[in-house]
């Protein structure tokens, strides 16, 4: 088993100098073929091209409605994420993307003034920090001082993710989100996979069992982690699907709210809520994950976590809310399933999407 300086080591030597660009990776786990929506095509544009090179997501880790929020980026890279997010957090708020390879940052910290001439700021919005995704406190960042933290496959690549989750947990205010995709495995990974240097850069190797997470998103106060989307990783590389074969990899994006009453499982209270409309983004539709999806003026019955979540976050000024705690009626059956993205997935195919 590596040593985590090691570990460490080589992801940086993978980012920072094997890889050039997207164009040298050698799978499609860092690749986002997720359709983007009209307003993250439109900052897509105002983004420079050196930055567009140097992004390696696999997923979209936009969430909706931050206007004016402080937004914490895990992984940040050259900054692709961030400047997307500094322009739809607008001047009034602010991103801080944090990255321990030099060769990223640098990317990202030349082209700072670039962007912020570009939206038209008086003064930049971004700032970057180099640091620890697993020790967000040596890198300056307090309690409780971050409304959305995001990342996009870069937990996979964390030694110890439970030091991740615990951080992200740390340094959210009362009801923030974590928003992030990454890549999970239908099973435990091998050590001797784990070990294999270009199956860890790759994102897979270093990719938790999908239970393994849910189980560790809870005991760091996590308490109902949410699949937004997912889809099937086809490896597309014969000598790495030689290597992990029997191994199903997905891409997945998750919502996870800090709220503390949240129960490990969805409870039916008799509750409902009713989408009132007027989110920007979503004005007749609102989807909360894979299995939530409001409609405008359409009163729908809810569990307890859904009615809290909901109650509770930046989204509560949307929605009328129906019920209490005071009556239990047992276990709320329409929400989850055993395996959280089995049967949503869909595998990635070559229909014309790639990777920005």
């Amino acid at each position: 088993m590596k040593e985590v300086s090691q570990l460490e080591t080589e992801v940086q030597d993978y980012y920072g100098k094997e890889l050039q660009g997207s164009q040298d990776l050698k799978t499609n786990a860092c690749c986002t073929t997720v359709s983007y929506p009209q307003r993250v095509k439109q900052a897509l544009k105002n983004i420079h091209d050196e930055v567009i090179t140097r992004y390696y997501g696999c997923g979209l880790t936009i969430p909706t409605h931050i206007k004016g929020l402080r937004v914490l980026d895990l992984g940040s890279g050259a900054g692709r994420d961030c400047y997307l997010l500094s322009q739809l957090v607008g001047a009034e708020g602010s991103v801080v993307g944090i990255d321990m390879t030099d060769e990223q940052l640098a990317v990202a910290n030349r082209h700072i003034d670039w962007h912020r001439e570009k939206f038209a700021y008086a003064k930049s919005n971004v700032s970057f920090v180099k640091g620890n995704i697993q020790d967000l406190e040596s890198a300056g960042i307090k309690n409780e001082e971050i409304d959305v933290i995001i990342s996009n496959c870069v937990v996979n690549l964390a030694a110890n993710k439970k030091a991740v989750l615990s951080e992200a947990y740390r340094v959210l205010k009362a009801g923030g989100e974590l928003y992030f995709s990454d890549v999970y495995c239908d099973r435990r990974i091998p050590q001797h996979l784990v070990d294999d240097k270009e199956l860890y850069g790759e994102c897979l190797s270093g990719a938790l069992y999908w239970n393994d997470f849910v189980n560790l998103a809870k005991e760091v106060g996590f308490a109902d982690p949410r699949v937004v989307d997912s889809r099937r990783l086809t490896i597309e590389n014969q000598s790495v699907q030689d290597k992990t074969e029997g191994y199903k990899f997905y891409s997945v994006t998750y919502r996870l709210f800090k709220l503390a009453e949240l129960e490990p499982a969805c409870e039916d209270y008799g509750q409902a809520v009713k989408y009132l409309g007027g989110l920007e983004e979503e004005p007749l539709q609102f989807k909360l994950d894979d299995h939530h999806l409001f409609e405008q003026g359409k009163i729908m019955p809810v569990c307890g976590n859904t009615w809290f979540m909901l109650a509770n976050t930046r989204y509560q000024s949307f929605f009328e809310f129906y019920g209490n705690f005071e009556r239990h009626y047992g276990i709320f059956e329409d929400c989850g399933i055993s395996v959280p993205f089995e049967e949503q997935a869909q595998v990635a195919d070559n229909s014309g999407n790639s990777c920005c």
